[in-house]
């Protein structure tokens, strides 16, 4: 292969792993839309956890495994 095959070949691969990380990314969007929409889970709460992280802050949410350890 010739240099310029190798750099042609370097750009289309280039190219083609942009493409991909941009299609990834939006399909993580939209499916963060969809199970914000359908109510599974609130991503605006844990936006909030970064400008209130204090030791006395309420907790987001509950751990369900902790709670079964506590009922036994």
């Amino acid at each position: 292969m010739t240099s310029v095959e190798i750099e042609q070949l370097r750009i289309y691969l280039y190219l083609i792993g942009t493409g991909l990380a941009v299609v990834i990314f939006y399909y993580y969007i939209i499916h963060l839309y969809r199970s914000e929409k359908k109510g599974k889970k609130d991503y605006e709460k844990y936006g909030k956890l970064a400008l209130d992280d204090e030791l006395d802050s309420q907790i987001l949410e509950k751990n369900p495994k902790l709670e079964n350890d506590k009922k036994e």
